[in-house]
């Protein structure tokens, strides 16, 4: 029985096999760490005809973890030089399959089709590179795709930005797009000691729930994203300044009160303290005003 790769001996060993050198443009750091990994995929409740997308697999220290309880595993993988490695690292466990590719670029409708059941319990489970994590989660959120959600390891920080509430100073627009699509949870916190290279910060475990229904009902979707992005974008203005420089013009400005006015919200609070329900009925005022 081989070791599990996610030891700081087996690691080491693997890196040096290969002459591996870690490249900081990839936002590159392997988990040495393998009670972490086993808490990742608890949280991912997978069965064993569960079906996993991950990206970034690194030398396969959480792969081989997901591999172990699921049914099928794709992973996305950017760095040409990782894959002589996950084709040995992985080679016991056939069901799980690297895509040498940009997970950015990928067609992921088009990958659950072919690599994976129809109707299969589908969940993506990674350890995401700090400079990409935003726009790989938006990317699977606004596609709508057929999964049941997300475990994801990411920065503390952003973990702490998706999952705020109104009102605290985490809380923004990245917190709104998010759970608009999913329920959001903090699982846990990661130490930077567990990854080599250490990070200079904590990461976190986060988890995503895809919602089957948003939780605020729009008359336009992509506006309502428009109107709460515009409202954070100076966080020192109130909202009515906010709107007027970011979202509509100085001459707009009489409309833009009265779709507040209409909202019942006051145009001196700050975006931060409005909750999604406010920011929907907001949205909808303003459509009506700015046409």
């Amino acid at each position: 029985m081989m070791k599990d790769i996610a030891t700081p001996a087996r690691t080491r060993e693997i890196l040096e096999k290969y002459g591996f050198h870690f490249k900081k443009s990839l936002g590159q750091n392997f988990l040495i760490d393998t009670n972490i990994l086993h808490n990742i995929v608890a949280a991912a409740e997978l069965t064993p005809d569960s079906g996993v997308i991950e990206v970034g697999p690194g030398i396969g220290a959480l792969t081989e973890q997901v591999a172990k309880k699921a049914k099928k595993v794709v992973s996305f993988e950017i760095d040409q030089r990782l894959l002589p490695v996950l084709k040995e690292t992985l080679a016991p466990y056939p069901h799980a399959e690297i895509i040498h590719s940009d997970v950015l670029k990928a067609d992921l409708k088009e990958t659950i089709e072919e690599k994976f059941e129809q109707g299969q319990d589908l969940m993506v489970v990674a350890n995401l590179p700090y400079y990409v994590t935003t726009p790989i989660l938006m990317k699977l959120l606004e596609e709508k795709l057929p999964i049941r959600g997300i475990v994801v390891m990411i920065q503390a920080e952003v973990a702490e930005r998706i999952s705020a509430k109104p009102g605290t100073k985490e809380y923004g627009s990245l917190s709104i797009a998010a759970q608009f699509y999913a329920k959001a949870e903090k699982m846990m916190t990661v130490p930077a000691s567990v990854f080599v290279p250490k990070p200079k910060v904590d990461s976190a475990v986060l988890r995503l729930t895809i919602r089957e229904e948003p939780p605020v009902q729009v008359q336009d979707e992509e506006f309502f994203f428009k109107v709460f992005h515009s409202s954070f974008a100076n966080r020192r203005k109130t909202l009515l300044n906010n709107l007027i420089h970011n979202l509509a013009s100085k001459e707009q400005k009489p409309e833009v009160e009265k779709a507040l006015e209409q909202a019942g919200i006051d145009g001196r609070r700050r975006g931060e303290t409005l909750s999604m329900e406010e920011f929907a009925v907001l949205s909808d005022a303003l459509l009506e005003q700015l046409g």
